[in-house]
C-alpha cells in the first residue's frame, strides 16, 4: 500500500511541474485587479490611486502594476510602492511590507501626476487589470468636450489596448450612443444643462473597461437680469470710517448692488431689514421711505439692489426645515416692501447647506425666475467641495446667480494646484478661482470679490490694474502670474468689491478701473 502512495504522490507533483509556467503565473494574475481613481484633480496635476484586489482564495506574494503614460502626462511622488520609469512607460512595484495581498484583500499605492492624462495599457502581474487575460480591450483613454452648443457636447477620447469593434458611450448607466471611432456627438441636450459620460470599447466578447468620467454644460446658461460681466459692490447700511451715501449716490459703474445687512431676529431663520438710525444721522436723516425710493430710481436706471445676509456679525441661522421656511417668507416679504431683486449669503459664522437650499428654493418659488441669489463666501469657504458653502452653491447650481468669493482677509491658501499663495497677488485669485471652477461652477458663476481700498480689509488689497490682470489671465489666458489655470474661462462673470462706500472714499479707483475693463473680456 504504501509504494502505491508514494506514486500516486510523484504523478501529482509530475503533472504539476508540466502546467505550463505562462499559464501558472496567467492565472495567479488573472485573480488579481487593479482598479485606478482620482481622488483629487485641481486642473493642472492630480493625485492618482491603484487599489489591488486579491478576488481568489490564494495570496498574491509580491505585485507588479505597469502602464503607459500618454504624451505631456507625468509622474512626481509617489508612496506605497517602488518605481522604475522609461518614458512612457511605468512600473510599479510592492514594497516590503505591502508584498503580500491575502485572499479577498487588497492594497493601495499612489502618486502624483502632471498632464491631462490618466494610466493606458495596465497590466497586473502581466495579465490585464480587469483581471482579464492580456490581449484583451483595455479602457479607453480620459474623454475630453471638444465641443458643445445649446443642445450639443461632442466628445473625444484616445483609443485603449486591443482591437476593439467600437465604443459604447454611457451616461450614468445607460447607453446614449454608439460609434466606430473615438469622438462622438450626443444630441437632445437641454440649455445649459449639465452631463457626465463615460466610454467603454466593445468588440465581439464583450467590453472593456469604462474611461474615466466626463463632464460638460451645454452652452445657453441664462445670464439673468444682468450684464454678461457685471460689478458688484455693497453699500453701508451703518457708518462707520468709509464716507456714508445715500443709496441714490451709489456711482454708475456699479451694476448689482448689495444693501449690507439683513439682520436675524428672535425667531429661527427670520430676516429684519430697516435703515440704520447711525446711518440715518450721518446723513442728516435717511429714512425707510426715502431708501426705497433710491431703489427705485437705481432699478430704474438698470442697476439691481439685493439685500445682503449677514457680514461679520451675522447670526442668521437656518437649521431647520421651519427656520427654511421662515427666511424665505421673511426674505421675500423685504423683496416685496422695499423692491430687491434678489438675496446675497455673506454668512460668515457658517451655514447648513441641506435647510438654506430649501429656504433659496422656495425663495425661488415664490420670486420666480429673475431672482438673483449670490454667494459670499470667505476663502476657506471654498477650498473644497466638502465645505459647507461649496456643497450649498452645488445644490443650488441651476438657480444660483453667482459667487463673488472674498479674496482678502485669509492669508496664504491654497490654490488648485495644491501650491499656497499669499493674497494680493494674480495667483492667489487665479489659483483659488480655479477650485470653483474646475470643481462644478460654471464660468459665469464665478465673480472675484477684492476690497476697494486700504481700508476696506485688513489684508488683501490690491491695485484695481491687478483685479484686471487676473481677469484676463481667467478669460483670455493673458497677465497671469506664475500659476496658468487648465484652460480659459470666457464667462467668468466679472468682479465684486467691499465696498462702494470705501470705494468713493478713496476716489472711485476701483469702479472706475475695473468696470471699463470687463468691457474688453470675451
Amino acid at each position: 500500500m504504501r509504494p502505491r502512495l508514494v506514486l500516486s504522490v510523484l504523478a501529482a507533483l509530475l503533472i504539476a511541474l508540466l502546467v505550463p509556467l505562462g499559464a501558472r503565473a496567467g492565472a495567479e494574475a488573472a485573480a488579481g485587479t487593479a482598479t485606478f481613481t482620482k481622488p483629487s484633480d485641481w486642473g493642472s496635476g492630480w493625485e492618482g490611486r491603484f487599489t489591488l484586489t486579491n478576488g481568489s482564495d490564494t495570496a498574491i506574494n509580491g505585485w507588479r502594476v505597469e502602464f503607459d503614460l500618454p504624451a505631456g502626462t507625468t509622474i512626481g511622488s509617489y508612496w506605497d510602492a517602488l518605481l522604475t520609469t522609461s518614458p512612457p512607460h511605468q512600473t510599479f512595484r510592492n514594497r516590503d511590507y505591502n508584498a503580500v495581498i491575502p485572499p479577498g484583500g487588497s492594497v493601495t499605492f499612489g502618486f502624483l501626476g502632471t498632464g491631462p492624462g490618466s494610466p493606458l495599457n495596465c497590466t497586473f502581474n502581466g495579465a490585464s487589470c480587469t483581471g482579464e487575460a492580456p490581449g484583451g480591450l483595455g479602457a479607453p483613454g480620459t474623454p475630453t468636450v471638444t465641443g458643445r452648443t445649446d443642445s450639443s457636447l461632442t466628445l473625444s477620447w484616445t483609443a485603449g489596448s486591443g482591437t476593439p469593434t467600437g465604443y459604447h458611450v454611457y451616461e450614468g448607466s445607460g447607453l446614449r450612443t454608439t460609434v466606430s471611432g473615438t469622438s462622438a456627438t450626443l444630441s437632445g441636450l437641454g440649455v445649459c444643462s449639465t452631463h457626465s459620460y463615460t466610454v467603454k470599447a466593445y468588440d465581439a466578447d464583450g467590453e472593456s473597461p469604462a474611461s474615466e468620467t466626463v463632464t460638460g454644460t451645454t452652452t445657453g446658461c441664462a445670464t439673468g437680469p444682468l450684464p454678461r460681466h457685471f460689478l458688484t459692490g455693497y453699500w453701508h447700511d451703518f457708518a462707520n470710517s468709509a464716507r456714508a451715501l445715500r443709496l441714490s449716490e451709489v456711482p454708475a459703474d456699479y451694476d448689482l448692488i448689495a444693501v449690507a445687512f439683513g439682520e436675524a431676529t428672535s425667531r429661527a431663520g427670520e430676516v429684519a431689514f430697516g435703515v440704520d438710525p447711525g446711518l440715518s444721522t450721518a446723513l442728516g436723516g435717511y429714512t425707510d421711505a426715502q431708501f426705497t425710493a433710491d431703489v427705485a430710481t437705481l432699478k430704474a436706471k438698470g442697476k439691481r439692489v439685493i439685500l445682503s445676509i449677514g457680514g461679520e456679525k451675522g447670526a442668521i441661522r437656518v437649521d431647520s426645515a421651519a427656520a427654511a421656511t421662515t427666511f424665505a417668507d421673511s426674505v421675500y416679504a423685504l423683496m416685496n416692501r422695499y423692491g430687491f431683486d434678489g438675496v446675497d449669503l455673506d454668512l460668515e459664522n457658517g451655514l447648513q447647506p441641506t435647510y438654506m437650499e430649501q429656504a433659496l428654493r422656495r425663495l425661488r418659488a415664490e420670486a420666480g425666475a429673475d431672482l438673483i441669489i449670490t454667494l459670499a463666501p470667505q476663502t476657506v469657504d471654498m477650498q473644497s467641495t466638502g465645505g459647507s458653502y461649496f456643497q450649498l452653491a452645488l445644490k443650488i447650481k441651476d438657480i444660483l446667480t453667482v459667487v463673488h468669493m472674498q479674496y482678502y482677509n485669509s492669508g496664504a491658501m491654497l490654490g488648485c494646484d495644491q501650491k499656497v499663495y499669499g493674497q494680493g497677488t494674480v495667483d492667489f485669485m487665479t489659483a483659488l478661482a480655479c477650485i470653483q471652477l474646475e470643481n462644478g461652477l460654471r464660468p459665469d458663476q464665478v465673480s472675484l470679490g477684492l476690497p476697494a481700498g486700504p481700508g476696506a480689509a485688513g489684508g488683501g488689497v490690491v491695485s484695481p490694474t491687478v483685479v484686471d490682470d487676473a481677469l484676463d489671465c481667467l478669460a483670455k489666458g493673458t497677465g497671469c502670474g506664475s500659476f496658468k489655470p487648465p484652460r480659459t474661462y470666457p464667462d467668468i462673470r466679472g468682479a465684486m468689491t467691499w465696498s462702494i462706500n470705501w470705494d468713493v472714499t478713496d476716489g472711485g479707483g476701483f469702479a472706475g478701473t475695473v468696470r471699463p475693463h470687463l468691457n474688453t473680456l470675451p
